[in-house]
């Protein structure tokens, strides 16, 4: 019985072509704009999450000679304890001036000479990155509790643009996926509701010989599955396609030498997408069938 439904829907979808192609076309158009908008929301993360690994904060010491060594280690201490922190690194002032040498200071390295030895103005510092860039402000405040910390430097204006940024892409992504979904869902219902109307007569001739709503239902059921499948696996396609071509090119124009930000490669995100789109494609596929089914199976 199991392999009768199943050739059932099969034969469905061959003998509806009309039908079945327009289904395609539709699901495919609509799960290729959510595949942009998805991997739109996947590289926003990646960058973010690549800032934070990057970006966090400078947290200078006091030139005092009264400081010592192991308040410098407590302090470092403090900071790893704060929650949102991702790594800390002491460096002294002679690492800051060489630092400097090597960006700021770059085409004249010359100039910094006269600051070299005893003659350093600059302070000993820990380096911080963050886990969380919206736990920036907070954690540096807990930092300028401490009595031996002179100055904290953080691109606060930077983090919290591009924390919104990222917040916004989310968030309009997931509006649109959303309504994507429903467009979908309202489409499949009505193209598989012509196709069920045209059947009206062979559905009441089965039900008056006895046959089960679920006996009648499954065979519409398997053609939703098949068109749900064959359309993820052709918008999978168009996007690798898509994204390979075009999408690299964009995002790369986003990188900057402050900001080295990279871009997730299509295979590393195939797996997600293809488990993604194969569930949205079936899911669609069976909720459609059964909401277009339902008018007919309770007469």
């Amino acid at each position: 019985m199991l392999g009768y439904l199943i050739s059932e829907g099969f034969r469905n979808v061959l003998k509806n072509k009309k039908s079945t192609v327009a289904s395609l076309i539709i699901m495919c158009a609509t799960m290729f704009i959510f595949g942009i908008f998805f991997s739109i929301s996947e590289n926003a993360n990646r960058m973010i999450s690549d800032i934070e690994q990057q970006q966090g904060m400078q947290v200078f010491i006091k030139n005092d000679d009264t400081i010592t060594q192991e308040q410098k280690v407590q302090l470092g201490e403090q900071i790893r304890s704060l929650d949102g922190v991702n790594t800390v690194v002491y460096r002294t002032k002679e690492e800051n001036l060489n630092q400097m040498k090597t960006s700021i200071f770059k085409e004249n390295p010359d100039m910094i000479k006269m600051y070299e030895g005893d003659k350093n103005p600059l302070e000993d510092s820990y380096i911080v990155t963050l886990t969380d860039l919206e736990k920036s402000e907070q954690i540096k405040a807990e930092i300028e509790k401490s009595s031996i910390v002179s100055s904290i430097s953080i691109r606060s204006d930077t983090i919290d643009a591009l924390v919104s940024i990222a917040n916004g892409v989310n968030t309009a992504s997931m509006v649109i996926i959303i309504l994507l979904i429903l467009i979908s869902v309202f489409i499949i219902t009505n193209t598989i509701k012509l196709t069920v109307h045209a059947r009206r007569k062979e559905i009441s001739i089965m039900k008056y010989v006895g046959a089960t709503n679920g006996f009648i239902r499954w065979p519409f059921i398997v053609e939703g599955i098949i068109i749900g499948i064959i359309s993820a696996l052709i918008s999978i396609l168009l996007l690798g396609i898509a994204y390979n071509g075009t999408a690299n090119s964009v995002l790369n124009l986003l990188q900057t030498e402050q900001l080295p930000l990279g871009i997730i490669p299509f295979s590393d995100m195939f797996g997600l997408v293809l488990v993604v789109y194969l569930s949205l494609g079936i899911g669609i596929g069976i909720i459609g069938s059964v909401i277009s089914m339902k008018r007919y199976l309770e007469v």
